[in-house]
């Protein structure tokens, strides 16, 4: 084998490694500018945060138990935040590395895909926000013993804000990732109706590990997350379904400066479908 071939062979490699490189440090980058705007404000981002459980325990105020809680909190808080809100920078991110993986009218979807990815996201954390947490809070808080006064510390309330609300935020990414399941021939709109009924009670299973054991909780990322999953096997007829061993099409083969989808690139993807689907049907 030639030294020329063994390059180019060794090529793709390198180039993901420093598309992957690059593409997490920008991330890092963006996360680390929210950041710094937002930690001047952590003391009142908190207060804000806080304001389910104080407006549910009335009277009444968190507590911190830790030496430096009061510091390290929020600027916790502070840091979360930024991904939160570098979330769309981060999606895309992900989908721009993706993107040699793809035809070219797969490619034109990034955009659409990334701004509902974020829109769902932010939609999860809303709901979850106000709410999911007056719910969960106002359940708590009349639920103990009369004997015990219901005063979380600062750290462990935050810690259950930042998980159950990143869990809607990823709950409400249901629509995005059937329709990619669909779109990517990993399975189809029929066999998930048919399958409906188990999705169903997937939706409630996730719903009773990621709220507290009452069925208001419950129902509430249970219903949403069967909905979303409707909407997604909606929006899924719209979008076209990569089929395999396919042959490309002038519009995939159609070259441009810079461009991922070359002729190269879409054949080396039909022979690795072919090879896939080939070794699929061996071994059954």
């Amino acid at each position: 084998m030639s030294e020329k071939s063994v390059k180019l062979k060794k090529m793709p490699i390198v180039q993901h490694l420093v598309e992957l490189r690059s593409a997490l440090l920008r991330s890092v980058i963006a996360i680390v500018i929210f950041f710094l705007m937002l930690f001047p404000f952590a003391n009142e981002i908190y207060t804000f945060i806080a304001a389910p459980i104080v407006q549910a325990i009335p009277g009444s105020n968190l507590i911190a138990i830790g030496v430096i809680s009061p510091f390290l909190t929020p600027l916790k808080m502070s840091l979360i935040l930024a991904v939160y809100i570098a979330m769309p920078y981060l999606l895309y991110q992900i989908w721009i590395f993706a993107a040699p993986a793809l035809y070219r009218h797969e490619k034109k979807l990034i955009l659409p895909l990334v701004v509902s990815s974020a829109l769902l996201f932010y939609t999860g954390l809303l709901f979850s926000f106000y709410i999911v947490f007056p719910v969960i809070f106002n359940f708590l808080s009349t639920v103990g013993p009369s004997s015990v006064d219901f005063a979380p510390d600062i750290q462990y309330y935050l810690d259950f804000i930042i998980k159950v609300s990143f869990a809607f935020g990823v709950a409400f990414e249901v629509p995005i990732a059937t329709i990619l399941l669909i779109m990517f021939g990993v399975t189809t709109a029929e066999k998930l109706k048919k399958n409906r009924a188990y999705i169903i009670i997937g939706s409630f299973v996730l719903g009773m590990i990621l709220t507290p054991p009452d069925i208001i909780s419950q129902f509430l990322i249970a219903i949403p997350m069967w909905l979303l999953f409707e909407a997604g096997l909606i929006f899924s007829a719209f979008f076209k379904v990569r089929i395999n061993n396919k042959t490309p099409t002038s519009d995939d083969n159609k070259t441009k400066a810079n461009d991922w989808a070359d002729d190269e690139h879409n054949a080396m993807m039909d022979k690795i479908e072919s090879e896939m689907n080939n070794k699929n049907d061996s071994d059954k």
